[in-house]
Order: structure tokens, then sequence, then C-alpha cells
């Protein structure tokens, strides 16, 4: 493969040709040194010293490209480096963050599942069977599970209170029963105590009787 199918920023490329360019230029100032060059004591002549301060000059031109290139090229590497740090502390807060939804989520189905096993009070009511509530109550017909629960353990806590205060009610007749109970033994008693007094006071008349007759 070249290397124009190996380099396909466009950035790299300019470096490349630059360098190229730059490295060609060295080249054609060392070839055109060697072929003005007679002895190290003969000055160059003037055309050569003009000719090899164009080349020079291209050449520094050249040198300068790489420079910059050379500076542009550290600074987006920081720039990159910058932008990637930041990148990796915006994943690992959004992975934190979705551990943190994950324990969320697994707490949420402990307790849902918790929940769903818990043995509710309300489940051991002793409630009359579904048909026979909808009989008694045919507006729940459409009701939902919940509400249908719900409706039902109104049912059952209304009927509840309904037999409560019967209970309460024959309590207090049964209370009362039991006074009136207690005040017919007291005047039965009351009673024997006056026939027993009674009968002592006639004691008496009953010898006289006994004697004369």
């Amino acid at each position: 493969m070249t290397v124009d199918e190996i380099v396909t920023d466009p950035f790299l490329k300019y470096v490349h040709e630059t360098s190229t360019h730059t490295r060609q230029q060295c080249m054609n100032l060392l070839d055109l040194v060697e072929a003005n060059t007679v002895r190290a004591s003969d000055p160059p002549s003037t055309e050569v010293r003009l000719e090899l301060s164009e080349q020079q000059k291209l050449l520094y031109t050249y040198l300068a490209q790489l420079r910059g290139s050379n500076r542009n090229a550290i600074l987006a590497v920081r720039s990159t480096k910058q932008t990637t740090a930041e990148a990796r502390q915006e994943i690992d807060r959004l992975h934190l963050q979705l551990q943190n939804l994950y324990y969320e989520q697994r707490h949420l189905r402990g307790e849902i599942s918790a929940c769903e096993s818990y043995d509710h009070k309300y489940q051991q009511l002793p409630l009359i069977p579904v048909q026979d509530f909808l009989q008694q109550h045919p507006e729940h017909t459409t009701d939902d599970e919940n509400a249908l629960m719900i409706a039902r353990i109104n049912h059952e806590h209304a009927e509840r209170e309904a037999l409560e205060q019967a209970r309460q009610g024959l309590l207090k007749k049964k209370q009362g029963l039991i006074a009136d109970n207690k005040t017919r033994k007291d005047d039965l008693a009351n009673l024997d105590k006056d026939l027993e007094k009674f009968i002592d006071a006639a004691k008496p008349i009953q010898k006289i009787f006994e004697t004369e007759y």
C-alpha cells in the first residue's frame, strides 16, 4: 500500500507533503553546494550565492511550515486529551448512574416481590363468595379485581358493624332482663320474709285455738 492509501487524514497528508518537500529541498540545496564547490578557499560567485540564498529561504519556509504543523499537532493532541478526559469523566458518571439505577431496580423488584408474597390480613377475612356478593350488588359486576376486593371488604365491614349493633342491643336487653330477674328475686325474698313474719305472728293465735278447741 502507498502512503496516500494509508494516510487519509487531511492534516497528516499536509504534513507528509510538507516534509517531503522539505527533504527534497534539502537534497536540492546539497546538490547545488556540491555542484558549485571547486576549492574550500575559493568563495562562491555572486550568482551562486543568490541561488543558495533563494534555496535556503525556500527551505526555511518549509521548515517553518513543519514547525507550525508540529505546534498545531501538539495543541490538537492536548485538546484531544482534554476532550477524552472529559468524555471519560462523563462515561464514568453515566456508568455510576447506571449502576445506581440497577441497584434501585433490584431493590424495587425485591420490594414488589415482598409485597406480592406478603400474607395480607384481608386475605384471611371470611368474605362471602364473589358470586353471592355480585348477586347482592350487581353494580360491581364491571369492577376490576382491586375495586371488587375493596367493595367486598367494605361490605363485610358494614355487615360486621350491623352485627355489632345488634349484639350491643341484645346485650343491653340481656342486662335489662338480668336486672328484672334480680328485682323479682329480691321481691320474692322479701315476700318469703313477710310470710315468715306472718307465720310467727300467727302462732300465738294458733295456740289459743288449739287450747280452746
